[in-house]
């Protein structure tokens, strides 16, 4: 008898026992945008999961991917060279029919206070790439090759 109810009692505290919530899965992070590039300015870029290196002064920590919205979510670094640890949206857009160029970003909002307050920037124009960006146009990336170990950093 003592070991059906010490097995009732174990059966009641297992149903009664909530799990944690699982997190959501990460993002599905763009192939399209991992890599090493460098931007029709020359500046080298290194895209990964969680850090964007934009140049050797700057660097974004990634905070979400919108594969669907086309943008990320970024906190600026500590040590960047302005807007340090104020929050950007970064928007790009696949190229078609400009090689070598094959993708483009727009850095949407680079000051923003709060995380919320990147997301709530409404999105760069898409359908104007030339001055779809605050007037500007999106900046331009190509893979980087060996022709660009000299490029600005």
């Amino acid at each position: 008898m003592p070991v059906q109810r010490a097995t009732l009692l174990l059966l009641l505290l297992t149903a009664c026992h909530s799990s944690p919530p699982l997190a959501p899965a990460p993002a599905r992070v763009p192939a399209l945008l991992v890599g090493a590039f460098v931007d029709d300015y020359g500046t080298r870029h290194v895209i990964g999961d969680t850090l964007w290196q934009h140049g050797s002064r700057n660097r974004y920590h990634i905070a979400r991917w919108d594969a669907a919205g086309q943008y990320l979510i970024a906190q600026n670094d500590s040590s960047n060279s302005a807007e340090k640890g104020r929050w950007s949206r970064i928007d790009w857009m696949p190229l078609t029919g400009m090689p070598p160029y094959f993708w483009a970003w727009c850095l949407t909002a680079y000051d923003a206070p709060t995380r919320a307050a990147a997301e709530a920037t409404p999105p760069a124009n898409r359908a104007a790439p030339r001055t779809g960006c605050g007037g500007y146009p999106f900046t331009r990336m190509t893979g980087l090759s060996a022709a660009h170990v000299n490029a600005r950093p």
